[in-house]
């Protein structure tokens, strides 16, 4: 392999380990939010003292799972500068900006309330140290912003004009870059899909335990269950409300995005949306598809006539504009990540639904089958955040600043095939290692539970370590 296609290899082991930890993470900070507000708001009453011990509960694995996201997200700033020098020389006027307001703002926020809220309980008062939480929740939704201001720049960059004196490119308008319509509807999409993540953590983790001991279930895992379906299925609609506009922007934007996720080769009207296709989805050749008609036409136009531009039109339209070269990306893993993004995420919508419906009447606590189902939730949201990651990357090639910069000039001259192999190997299992210790102590918390309400925290003998709040 040559060492672009090693440093791609690199950033994308990196970004997808890193993209699992951190919707988790933003999410469950504002859910355990929502638990301290339950508590505050229930003062003198007995749930005051079953949401308490839910925030210090879920807090604990929070803490854990903010911590490798911090730890994981390190990591690929570094490359930035050594497998992508070229890049970084290109856009660091411009793609450094929202980096650096994200550490200088958000990661402020985040790491200072966060301190305070772990070491202030007991010292602050109760709704100062409320305020603490909630101001952390904002700090990790703000530096979402910003992360993903830089990246919908390379989606759609504006706020810019070209130096060909120093081939590169130079900010003009930080407003633009941060409204950039891409961002504006990017944003919403990612966080929508945190709640999904984070509340489908809640379903399972409480799923199991009520599926431990049905009869005396720990009001707790009852309450935070409730919780977790309803923001599920909260976050899926908005979810797919949000998609829904994000594929029009993307058909505007990038056009050849849009096909590749269709296999779209010939320009359409009343274009079908493919449900399944069997075989391969390779140009000129014979597919048993399933589709709904018109779908893909609704999806991109609103409208089901709506014309959708195929592969080959939009190829021969950019060889126009950018020069000879081909500017198709592998349509298969295009086309799969595309229904793999959309079929977890409505799986996942659609079992909570189906949660929802059996707790209304009063079935779910009393199935094993149910909960154990329930207990599996999680792990259909994961898998949606990763794939549509995917395609989200790996469907804009081979640009990676679209219009401007392609891939194969962004990377590092002066790094080696062996110096990145090696790299690549010793992150890969730098971050398996840190991820079998993340599942251990999550698992190990988790596994635990809360606190008993017959004892304060301090007195338990059986806690497990990194007891923090």
């Amino acid at each position: 392999m040559d060492p672009t296609t090693l440093a791609r290899w690199q950033f994308a082991t990196t970004t997808v380990y890193h993209f699992l930890i951190v919707p988790i993470s933003i999410g469950l900070t504002a859910l355990v939010a929502v638990m301290q507000t339950k508590a505050y708001r229930r003062r003198g009453t007995a749930g005051e003292e079953v949401w308490d011990r839910s925030a210090r509960f879920w807090g604990r694995i929070m803490l854990v799972l903010f911590a490798l996201g911090v730890v994981t997200g390190i990591v690929q700033e570094f490359q930035f500068g050594m497998n992508w020098s070229a890049y970084s020389r290109f856009v660091g006027d411009i793609f450094g900006a929202p980096l650096a307001m994200e550490a200088l703002i958000a990661f402020f926020l985040e790491s200072t309330f966060l301190g305070l809220w772990i070491f202030g309980r007991g010292i602050l008062s109760p709704k100062v140290h409320l305020a603490t939480i909630w101001l952390a929740a904002a700090g990790t939704t703000i530096s979402a912003y910003f992360i993903l201001a830089a990246n919908s720049f390379m989606q759609h960059p504006v706020g810019l004009t070209y130096n060909a004196a120093k081939n590169r490119v130079e900010l003009t308008s930080i407003w633009k870059v941060l409204t950039n319509s891409t961002q504006l509807v990017t944003f919403p999409h990612t966080i929508l899909a945190a709640f999904m993540t984070a509340s489908a953590l809640l379903v399972t983790v409480s799923a199991h335990h009520l599926r431990k001991d049905r009869e005396a279930a720990d009001p707790v895992h009852r309450g935070v269950a409730k919780l977790g379906i309803g923001v599920l299925i909260v976050a899926a609609v908005g979810v797919s409300l949000v998609g829904h506009v994000q594929g029009q922007i993307m058909t505007k934007q990038q056009p050849m995005k849009m096909a590749a996720a269709e296999a779209l080769w010939d320009t359409k009207t009343n274009a079908s949306f493919s449900l399944l296709a069997y075989a391969n989805v390779e140009q000129g050749r014979n597919k048993i598809d399933i589709s709904i008609p018109g779908g893909l036409s609704l999806l991109a136009t609103n409208s089901l006539d709506g014309k959708v531009e195929g592969i080959n039109d939009i190829q021969k339209a950019e060889t126009a504009k950018y020069g000879k070269g081909s500017y198709v990306p592998v349509v298969w893993m295009a086309y799969w990540m595309f229904r793999l993004m959309i079929g977890f995420g409505v799986l996942a919508a659609l079992i909570a639904i189906f949660l929802a419906i059996q707790w209304r009447r009063d079935r779910l606590l009393q199935s094993q089958k149910l909960l154990r189902v329930a207990t599996w939730t999680v792990a259909l949201p994961l898998a949606a955040n990763a794939f549509g990651w995917i395609f989200t990357e790996t469907a804009r090639q081979p640009w990676l600043v679209y219009g401007l910069l392609r891939t194969k000039d962004g990377v590092s001259t002066n790094v080696g095939t062996g110096f990145t192999l090696t790299t690549l190997v010793l992150f890969t299992v730098l971050y398996g290692v840190l991820g079998v210790i993340c599942f251990r102590l999550v698992h190990r918390f988790a596994t635990a539970g809360p606190d008993s309400p017959a004892a304060p925290p301090t007195e338990r003998t059986d806690e497990p370590v990194l007891n923090l709040v």
